[in-house]
């Protein structure tokens, strides 16, 4: 299960960091840093796979594929920036994280705008048909 080998990477990260922060403590970010990384690269590569079901939902909804994309958009950016916010709290960096997730819901914002924008033709097509 890609559960165990994710707690499994987690924890070799955290007692490796552990290890070397006494002694090494530019070892112990870069530590922290590359298992970081192999985390979000094998969650990326689970989540791949599962791309297909959104085009499949796009398809048998009729809603446009750009919303689609849009909204993975915005799923992405938060996680990644909450990932990302994680390890600058750790690192006691917490005003970086917090400028980083405000940054995010700004990008998530402006990512919206299409989907609002849609969501108002929407309703006024149906406010066009009422009548």
């Amino acid at each position: 299960m890609a559960v165990f080998q994710l707690v499994g990477i987690a924890f070799l990260t955290a007692v490796a960091a552990l290890l070397l922060k006494g002694t090494k403590p530019e070892l112990a970010f870069a530590v922290t840093i590359a298992g970081s990384i192999i985390l979000l690269l094998i969650a990326l590569e689970l989540f791949s796979g599962s791309i297909s079901i959104f085009q499949e939902i796009a398809s048998a909804t009729g809603i446009h594929s750009a919303l689609i994309k849009a909204i993975l958009k915005m799923i992405g950016i938060g996680y990644l920036v909450e990932f990302s916010a994680g390890i600058l709290h750790d690192f006691g960096q917490d005003s970086l994280a917090d400028k980083l997730v405000f940054c995010g819901k700004i990008l998530v914002l402006v990512l919206a705008i299409p989907i609002l924008e849609s969501l108002l033709a929407l309703i006024q097509d149906l406010l066009g048909l009422m009548r």
